[in-house]
């Protein structure tokens, strides 16, 4: 078995191994993983935070011994909290790195960096804060940053952030947690997840206080939310289907 972290600060996951392939997800700056397959130019990696597995381009990452992976794997996150900071190499070269990124291996890569960090769970009250920096973030099916996101990118990301772990998908993450009866009885912070006409689940969001919620949809944007479920405002329609709400944490 290998291992690997992810040395550059955005690496595209894909669906197939291919620059051609559709985007899954991204693997940020620190991630670390296994890698599961490989081919001449790519590697399929599973990665050790969520098990997403998808196909990296080989050049895109540095292998770790099993020792470094392990105690990577056993410490707790440590992560930037700043829109965009730096590391900066040995050569004093440096490398973006975007908000939640992962700062455990900083002395394995041998990266020195000396921004904003969080390495604790924070309040459930801390969801909706921290859910503020990505908006305005563009949609971006697979992103995971601020310069780009999808919805379950978005709250992945942000539970993150504050200590806790999502899955990648929305259909994933409505596993998880605890399914509420109504609206009334959800706190900011809780997740709505919404169907399509299949009845599969295909969007999610985080809930604000007073019927609002925010979530990735064309950007990062704020709502009304209902018992129908997503109401734009501006266009005057419903745009999302409710299906269940949960309560994470």
């Amino acid at each position: 078995m290998q291992y690997g972290i992810c040395n550059l600060s955005i690496v595209p996951l894909r669906f197939e191994a291919s620059d051609k392939s559709e985007l899954v997800s991204q693997v940020l700056y620190g991630d670390i993983f296994k890698v599961i397959e490989q081919r001449k130019s790519w590697v399929r990696i599973r990665l050790t935070f969520d098990k997403y597995e998808g196909w990296i381009d080989h050049k895109q990452y540095l292998e770790i011994s099993k020792e470094d992976y392990t105690t990577l794997n056993t410490n707790n996150l440590k992560l930037s909290s700043d829109l965009i900071e730096f590391a900066q190499d040995k050569d004093n070269q440096l490398y973006p790195i975007p908000l939640g990124s992962t700062l455990n291996g900083l002395d394995i890569l041998e990266h020195e960096y000396d921004g904003t960090f969080i390495n604790s769970k924070q309040k459930k009250e801390n969801i909706i804060d921290t859910s503020f920096l990505y908006l305005n973030a563009p949609y971006l099916w697979g992103g995971k940053t601020p310069f780009g996101i999808d919805c379950s990118g978005f709250t992945q990301m942000v539970y993150k952030l504050n200590g806790y772990k999502l899955l990648r998908d929305a259909s994933q993450q409505s596993t998880q947690g605890q399914a509420l009866s109504f609206i009334e009885e959800s706190e900011p912070g809780d997740l709505a997840f919404f169907d399509n006409a299949e009845g599969l689940i295909v969007h999610v969001g985080i809930i604000m206080k007073d019927n609002y919620i925010i979530h990735a949809h064309g950007k990062v944007r704020i709502d009304r939310l209902d018992h129908s479920g997503i109401y734009n405002a501006e266009k005057r329609i419903h745009t999302h289907k409710l299906r269940v709400i949960k309560k994470i944490i």
